[in-house]
């Protein structure tokens, strides 16, 4: 059985568990606390020197860490992703995207007011990240009022990276209201068969 490390709180784990949920795909889902170093323990980087989570263990017992690496392998021969050519490439536009213009904005920001309180000598840093999240945000919206999702008419793990902290950006101090194609994808994703939140999975306590 697949083994996922990861904490749900994290967009990036997120992405993971969204998509076995959608495959229904059965796996054991071990929590990391990264607030008390969990991943920095021997026995974690022993996995992934890289300490950082999400982190899959396939049944073989072989490890793949980054989030986009690890949708790609789950998808390989799915509805989520396309065969190749230029629909496949497209996915990955989307991906890099995510990687390099979103989540380093959007992600940072919610990490600071929801993770760390949005303490007094992380505030310049949290509010410099606004821009940035706002040019991504209407990036998307401009693709999203011509297509039903990021790439044309099929949900893919493009969507699904990108979904992962699109749909909670307002902890990150972003407002959504000006962005009502945007507003009407991330309804079509949570209605979509198979889906889960953040919240059905969050650790007790």
């Amino acid at each position: 059985m697949l083994k996922v490390y990861g904490d749900i709180n994290s967009g990036n784990c997120y992405k993971v568990k969204l998509l076995l949920s959608l495959l229904g795909t059965p796996h054991e889902w071990v929590h990391m606390d990264i607030l008390a170093g969990a991943t920095r323990q021997d026995s974690f980087l022993a996995k992934n020197p890289n300490a950082k989570i999400p982190l899959l263990e396939t049944a073989a017992g072989e490890h793949l860490p980054e989030s986009n690496a690890i949708l790609n392998y789950l998808a390989e021969g799915t509805a989520f992703l396309p065969a190749g050519g230029l629909p496949r490439a497209r996915v990955l536009q989307w991906q890099f995207f995510e990687q390099y213009s979103h989540e380093p904005n959007i992600a940072v920001a919610r990490f600071i007011a929801r993770y760390l309180g949005l303490p007094e000598e992380r505030k310049q840093e949290y509010l410099a990240k606004q821009e940035g999240g706002h040019k991504a945000l209407r990036v998307m919206e401009r693709q999203l009022a011509q297509t039903p999702y990021l790439t044309g008419s099929e949900y893919t793990i493009a969507d699904i990276s990108l979904y992962a902290y699109t749909h909670v950006a307002d902890e990150g101090g972003f407002d959504l209201s000006d962005y009502p194609a945007l507003r009407g994808w991330l309804k079509r994703v949570a209605e979509h068969p198979g889906h889960v939140t953040m919240q059905q999975f969050l650790p007790a306590g």
